[in-house]
């Protein structure tokens, strides 16, 4: 089983699941739980964050579509094995309360449900509301 969600560094909470980076780099800041794992896979590439959203969603969604579904599953199930935990939680930056921002985490969950038709809901506020899922 593999169950996926994403939040923010500074929001997550352990009970929440197992966190896995999906930035080009690490937090530079102290967090207040271990961080060990990370898929460089769902790492946008450096130059896209000069692009505006639509073209950065397409470059986005055209490395993930290289990569593919199964060879991500692949390694987020090595995850899942490791820790003996299907709940992972896909981290980054990006505070999504602020109805400016967007962030890759979620055109990479909007791109997983396209594909699987697997959710990937968010655990931090998105502007004015909260996507609820479960944490079982």
């Amino acid at each position: 089983m593999l169950t996926l969600f994403t939040n923010r560094y500074q929001a997550f909470q352990p009970p929440q699941g197992v966190p896995v980076r999906i930035t080009l780099s690490a937090p530079r800041f102290k967090l207040p739980y271990p961080l060990q794992h990370a898929v460089r896979e769902l790492a946008p590439r450096r130059e896209y964050f000069t692009k505006p959203l639509p073209e950065f969603t397409a470059a986005y969604r055209a490395d993930l579509d290289e990569v593919g579904p199964g060879r991500i599953a692949e390694r987020l199930r090595a995850i899942v094995n490791a820790e003996q935990d299907h709940r992972l939680v896909l981290l980054c930056f990006e505070d999504l309360s602020d109805a400016a921002q967007w962030c890759h985490r979620r055109i990479f969950a909007a791109w997983w449900k396209d594909l699987t038709g697997d959710e990937v809901r968010e655990l931090s506020p998105i502007a004015d509301h909260y996507e609820q899922g479960t944490l079982m």
